[in-house]
């Protein structure tokens, strides 16, 4: 028991401030309970990395579907920094390797690296809209609306869910290619 007093922090006692567990009088408004205080409002511009990996599932090119795990596998790990101006508006930059997995002969390799910048439109409940350009390794460019959501706050981190839209253009690795869509869905974690 000792040793978990001691390993619990301080302020995570509901009513504690360190120093005085228990105000003498809890209705003088000097002592306000640690759960009730009010955060201090962010200042901006703020700064922060996130961390996440996409699964494309699906392209729509030449009026035919392409399925991920079918004949190959691809998962990215975009990396960026978001840099929020005001609480409604920011920029972020994205950078996101792709690896490509052939299921028949089981060899991997790094297949594209994108380069994914664009503008934050932040709503209420953690709901951002981000249009972003794209710029591909393998000669394909195109933009990529992204509607993402926060879905668990924590101190330290921000949970994300995110569904994108790539719409891509010109070659592929020298060989010139039609138009496509695709619809991706990524996970990831905002550093506070």
């Amino acid at each position: 028991m000792i040793l978990a007093g001691l390993l619990i922090p301080c302020h995570s006692w509901g009513q504690s401030d360190g120093d005085n567990p228990m105000p003498d009088n809890p209705n003088d408004g000097k002592d306000v309970p640690h759960h009730k205080k009010k955060l201090p409002a962010p200042v901006y511009p703020k700064a922060v990395g996130y961390l996440s990996f996409i699964i494309p599932t699906a392209t729509l090119q030449n009026n035919k579907v392409t399925y991920n795990f079918t004949n190959n596998t691809k998962i990215g790990f975009p990396v960026g920094v978001n840099i929020f101006y005001t609480a409604t508006f920011g920029f972020s930059l994205e950078f996101t390797p792709t690896i490509k997995t052939v299921t028949l002969s089981g060899s991997s390799s790094m297949s594209d690296f994108l380069f994914d910048p664009g503008v934050m439109f932040r709503f209420k409940h953690g709901f951002t809209i981000i249009p972003r350009l794209a710029f591909e390794t393998s000669g394909r460019y195109g933009v990529t609306p992204v509607f993402n959501e926060v879905y668990l706050r924590t101190k330290a981190v921000n949970y994300f869910v995110a569904m994108s839209l790539p719409v891509r253009w010109g070659e592929d690795d020298g060989v010139m290619e039609t138009g496509s869509i695709g619809l991706n869905v990524q996970f990831g974690f905002i550093f506070n």
